[in-house]
């Protein structure tokens, strides 16, 4: 038996959500999970890339057996209901570029779960799913609206538990996703930024956070402007996105533009707008990252509102 399942890639943080902001988005990794009949034959672990030549570079050094996180992950559901993964064959096929910020991680990790909670006789509900994904990847960010689809706010409770919410993304707000030719790996996105923070900061990145949640619920674009704007972690990561600080400067005071964030962990910039010259955006940020000799793959995308789903 084997079940095939499709996962969205996910945009974290969105400026001020740091850890608990989520949207998915329609790029997909699709993961099927296949029990082998050969006993001893173990886990084998394929992984497939329909981008370019340097994802297949990056996917050389991702661990293809016990040691990665799908396996983990799988591993971690069987375990839950006091059974051990034996023998197990498991595809990714990656339309998701790695290391970029746009979770393909997590996606593999999802994949994984839902195709062999499905294997199992789907012991695992929605919530159970989070609360392993969470475990695996650190934070529920990523996984909540790869689960989930759409535009998710999630928090891990001190008990583990996942708390989340769904909210409606307004369709007049468009998001064109910057994709730069460079990884940024994400445990190196997080060694820049400090283990404590001033208050200042904290409390700037509360108020901005509940401004944004109004702005959405609203469709207020004003109020989104104002409220994307952040202290715990872009600064810090500025220095490891070049032409980041331009992108985001050139976009600053133009009508129609309602703000650039970084897209997770980075490198990929997201670019929210309404109502703009989409073509203008693209043009933009290519210019400039061109003049940095960096080559770059621009989508303007809309919210995925489904999360994954079991294919076959």
């Amino acid at each position: 038996m084997k079940v095939t399942v499709k996962v969205p890639a996910t945009s974290a943080n969105l400026g001020p959500g740091f850890d608990c902001l989520g949207l998915a988005l329609p790029i997909y990794n699709t993961i099927t999970i296949e029990e082998t009949v050969l006993p001893g034959t173990g886990v084998e672990i394929n992984l497939m890339s329909e981008n370019d030549v340097l994802d297949e570079m990056i996917f050389d050094n991702v661990p293809k057996d016990e040691n990665s996180i799908i396996f983990k992950a799988v591993q971690m559901l069987y375990n839950s209901i006091g059974q051990e993964p034996s023998e197990l064959k498991i595809n990714v096929q990656s339309q998701i570029p790695i290391t970029r910020g746009l979770g393909s991680s997590a996606s593999v990790v999802v994949g994984g779960l839902i195709a062999a909670n499905k294997l199992l006789g789907s012991p695992a509900d929605t919530t159970a799913l989070l609360s392993i994904a969470t475990e695996v990847e650190g934070h529920p960010d990523n996984v909540a609206p790869a689960i989930l689809g759409g535009f998710v706010l999630s928090s891990q409770e001190d008990d583990g538990t996942i708390t989340y919410e769904k909210l409606n993304w307004p369709e007049e707000w468009d998001i064109t996703v910057c994709i730069p030719d460079f990884e940024l790996s994400t445990n190196i996105a997080r060694s820049v930024l400090p283990e404590n923070v001033p208050l200042a900061d904290a409390v700037y990145n509360a108020k901005h956070l509940a401004m944004l949640i109004q702005a959405v619920n609203t469709k207020n674009e004003k109020l989104m402007k104002q409220a994307l704007h952040d202290k715990l972690h872009q600064p810090y990561r500025e220095k490891l996105v070049p032409g980041m600080k331009e992108i985001m400067e050139a976009f600053k005071h133009e009508d129609g533009i309602i703000g650039c964030v970084l897209s997770g962990a980075g490198p990929s910039i997201l670019v929210i707008s309404y109502k703009y010259d989409l073509d203008k955006i693209k043009s933009t940020v290519r210019d400039i990252w061109e003049g940095q000799s960096i080559k770059t793959d621009i989508r303007t995308l809309k919210i995925e509102k489904n999360g994954a789903e079991i294919i076959e």
